[in-house]
C-alpha cells in the first residue's frame, strides 16, 4: 500500500476484484429463515381446523403459544452461549435439527397437552436461528453492510409466512378457493389432512442442513473467499480478548438497550404471526381455504420492509451520516408507519385492512432489522450471539405475556381493538428507550479485553 493511500482506498480499489461469497452465506441464512417461519406459521394456519376438531378455546390456543415462547426464551439464551462457543456452523446445525424433528413429529400429537410439548421442543430449536444468523453476519460482513444483510435474511421470515398459507391449504384440503376482490383462483388440493402438513414440510427441510454443513466456514478458512473479499469483511477494527462472561455482558447498558427493544416489539410480531388468520376469520369471514391471498399480500409487503429498513440505514451511513443517526432516523420512520393500526378495528373493507396490516408488518421488519444490528454496532463480535440470545429471551418473555393477554382479551371482549392499540404504540416507545439508554449509540469499551 502506498503512503498516500488510506486503508479504505485500498479496500475500495480491491472491491471490484473481490469474490462475493459472503452473499451466498446470506442467501443460505435467508433460506433457513423461510423454513423456520414455514414451520412456525403452519400451526397458526391450522388453528381453527385443529381447534374445532379438539374443542379448543382462545385461551387453549394462547396456552400452546405461551409454551412455545417459553421454550424460545430458554433456548434463545442457551443457544446464544452455545453459538459463541462452538460457532455458527455447529450451533445452527444443532438448532435446525432439533426444530425440524420437533415440527415433523407434531403430526403425531393428539391433544392440547401433547401440542404444548411439541411446540415447546420446536421453540427450543427455533430459538437458535437468529443468534446463529447474526453470528454469521458479524463474521462475514463489515459494519456498513450488516443492516442490509440482516434485512435480506430476515426477509425469509416473511417468505416463510408466504409459503405456508399457499402450501398448507393445498396439502390439507381437497379444494382451495383464493379470492382477490372479484377475481377467484380455484385449485385442487391433495386433501391429506392437517397432520400431513407437518410431515411434508418437515422432511423436505432436511436438505438445508446438509448444504449448510458443507458450505459454511469462517471467512479466513473458506477456499472461495479471496484476499480482496477478506479485506472487505475484516475492514472494521479487530476485537481483542477472550470469551466474555455472562455477568459482564448483562452488566453493560448496550445489552439492555437491545433487550428492552426486543421485549417491546417482538410480542407485536408474535400477534401477527399467530393470530392474524384468526383475526381474518373473525372480522372478515375467511377460513383456511380462502385467507391465503390476504396473508400472502401482507407478508409480501413485509419482505419489502425487511430489505428497505436495512437499505435505508446502510445508505445513510454510506452517505456520511453517523451510525447513531442512521439507525435512529430509520427506526423513527418505520415506527411512524406502524401507527395506522390504531384505526384498524373500524376498517370494514378487507383489502384496506390488508394494506394497513401489510404496512405495519413491513415497518416491523424494517425496525427489527435495525434493532438486530445494534449489538453488532455496540459490542465486540465475540459477544454478539450472547447479547442477541439474551435480547431474544427478553423478546420471548414479552411474547409470553402478550399471548396470555391476547387470549384473555379475546375471551372476555371478543375484540382486537386493545391489541391494535398496543401494536401501534410499541415501536415509538422502543425508539425512545433506545435513545435514552444510548444517546450516541457508541461501541462499549467495557468488554474489550475482558476474559
Amino acid at each position: 500500500m502506498s503512503q498516500d493511500q488510506s486503508p479504505d482506498a485500498v479496500i475500495n480499489a480491491a472491491a471490484g476484484k473481490a469474490s462475493k461469497y459472503r452473499w451466498a452465506i446470506c442467501i443460505m441464512l435467508l433460506v433457513a429463515m423461510v423454513i423456520n417461519y414455514t414451520h412456525r406459521q403452519t400451526f397458526a394456519l391450522l388453528k381453527d381446523t385443529v381447534g374445532a376438531e379438539q374443542g379448543w378455546t382462545e385461551q387453549t390456543y394462547a396456552d400452546i403459544v405461551f409454551w412455545f415462547q417459553c421454550a424460545y426464551a430458554i433456548g434463545y439464551i442457551t443457544f446464544g452461549g452455545i453459538i459463541d462457543r462452538f460457532g455458527a456452523r455447529t450451533g445452527y446445525t444443532i438448532a435446525f435439527v432439533i426444530w425440524t424433528i420437533s415440527h415433523t413429529l407434531t403430526g403425531f400429537v393428539g391433544n392440547a397437552t401433547q401440542f404444548m410439548m411439541a411446540r415447546f421442543a420446536l421453540g427450543i430449536g427455533e430459538s437458535g436461528a437468529f443468534p446463529a444468523s447474526l453470528k454469521a453476519i458479524a463474521e462475514w460482513f463489515p459494519q456498513k453492510e450488516r443492516a442490509l444483510a440482516v434485512g435480506i435474511f430476515n426477509a425469509g421470515s416473511n417468505l416463510g409466512a408466504i409459503v405456508a398459507p399457499f402450501a398448507i391449504p393445498l396439502i390439507t384440503l381437497p379444494f382451495v378457493n383464493m379470492t382477490f376482490g372479484e377475481h377467484h383462483l380455484s385449485m385442487t388440493g391433495l386433501g391429506w389432512g392437517w397432520r400431513a402438513c407437518f410431515f411434508v414440510t418437515g422432511l423436505l427441510s432436511m436438505v438445508w442442513v446438509v448444504a449448510w454443513w458443507l458450505m459454511y466456514r469462517t471467512p479466513r478458512e473458506h477456499p472461495k473467499v479471496n484476499a480482496a473479499e477478506l479485506a472487505i469483511i475484516e475492514s472494521d477494527p479487530a476485537d481483542t480478548g477472550a470469551k466474555i462472561p455472562w455477568l459482564k455482558i448483562i452488566g453493560v447498558k448496550e445489552t439492555w438497550l437491545f433487550a428492552i427493544a426486543k421485549f417491546l416489539i417482538d410480542p407485536i410480531w408474535w400477534v401477527w404471526l399467530f393470530w392474524l388468520p384468526g383475526m381474518l376469520k373473525k372480522n372478515y369471514g375467511l377460513d383456511l381455504s380462502s385467507f391465503g391471498l390476504p396473508i400472502i399480500a401482507i407478508y409480501l409487503m413485509s419482505d419489502v420492509g425487511s430489505v428497505a429498513g436495512g437499505w435505508l440505514s446502510g445508505k445513510l451511513i454510506k452517505s456520511g451520516v453517523s451510525v447513531n443517526w442512521s439507525r435512529k432516523i430509520t427506526l423513527l420512520v418505520f415506527a411512524l408507519l406502524v401507527m395506522p393500526v390504531f384505526a384498524l378495528d373500524g376498517v370494514k373493507d378487507l383489502w384496506v385492512a390488508v394494506l394497513i396490516i401489510g404496512i405495519a408488518t413491513a415497518a416491523h421488519q424494517a425496525f427489527s432489522a435495525n434493532v438486530y444490528t445494534l449489538p453488532t454496532d455496540t459490542v465486540p463480535r465475540k459477544a454478539v450471539a450472547s447479547v442477541i440470545g439474551f435480547g431474544g429471551m427478553c423478546g420471548a418473555i414479552g411474547g409470553m405475556l402478550m399471548s396470555k393477554n391476547v387470549g384473555f382479551i379475546l375471551e372476555t371482549t371478543g375484540s382486537y381493538k386493545t391489541i391494535f392499540w398496543m401494536a401501534g404504540s410499541a415501536y415509538l416507545i422502543a425508539l425512545i428507550v433506545i435513545h435514552l439508554i444510548s444517546p450516541k449509540l457508541e461501541r462499549t469499551t467495557k468488554l474489550d479485553g475482558v476474559a
